[in-house]
């Protein structure tokens, strides 16, 4: 394990002070239904790995084996949370299941809240997307909107039934924020795909961005560490400004 640690998540030491790639983790999504096999699978999106190779890292996958968790932090260099056709279990924040729509994975969450813990706590960089984006706040003891249309009143189709790579709600960008440094704008579009979004923020977290109806669109670290959340899908590259959020992330975790 050091090995593969020393030859692909940090420094190389040499003359040449030659940065090698980072190891990103994603993790896997998982179901029994007999769509793609028979038998139980994992899945993720192609994009989610084509865009971290893209922005000069090496993405692994990480299926759901909790025993092995503190071998994957001691692997990884940063940590990628996807999203996924689920809902984190409202138990996990002190709330009981209140609309008909929220489907949970328990195994998945399960997972990726004691892995993204076990990455907190190392202090490796962690970005979370849309699904991943909402388990960073309940880590951090915020709590969720079950189903927005049941909660906001909103002009916004947040499910939007477009093609997932266009982008179709603008959201605002809050100048005090790693977004804005990378992007220089408060202004932006991004996709949406999400029935649900943040309620109460967790600790130690900030708002960074949001629609026009105050649905949560970004949520950073209030630190030094890297520690982001977007409600939208970025590596779909719907707009240029979604590559810089990856780029950012590589670089955090090449530090």
């Amino acid at each position: 394990m050091s090995r593969i640690k020393e030859n692909f998540g940090g420094r190389v030491n040499g003359p040449s002070n030659f940065m090698v790639k980072p190891v990103i983790g994603i993790v896997l999504d998982w179901d029994d239904r007999p769509t793609y096999s028979a038998y139980p699978w994992y899945a993720l999106r192609e994009n989610y790995a084509r865009v971290i190779e893209q922005a000069g890292g090496i993405p692994i996958l990480l299926p759901h084996h909790c025993d092995q968790i503190p071998d994957f932090v001691k692997l990884i260099s940063g940590l990628l949370i996807p999203g996924g056709d689920y809902d984190i279990d409202p138990a996990h924040y002190g709330e009981k299941i209140c609309h008909e729509r929220v489907v949970c994975k328990a195994s998945r969450t399960a997972f990726e809240l004691k892995l993204a813990q076990a990455a907190y706590q190392k202090n490796l960089p962690i970005l979370g997307i849309c699904g991943g984006h909402q388990l960073i706040n309940v880590l951090m003891g915020g709590t969720l909107i079950q189903h927005i249309p049941a909660t906001v009143e909103s002009s916004i189709s947040h499910e939007q039934t477009e093609p997932k790579h266009q982008a179709t709600h603008w959201i605002h960008v809050e100048k005090e924020s790693l977004l804005f440094k990378l992007w220089e704008t408060s202004e932006i579009q991004v996709n949406s795909t999400h029935h649900q979004a943040i309620k109460k923020l967790g600790d130690n977290l900030k708002v960074v961005a949001s629609a026009s109806d105050g649905v949560i669109e970004a949520i950073e670290h209030v630190g030094e560490r890297f520690c982001l959340g977007v409600q939208w899908h970025p590596e779909h590259l719907s707009t240029s400004y979604d590559y810089k959020i990856f780029e950012a992330f590589i670089s955090a975790c090449q530090k």
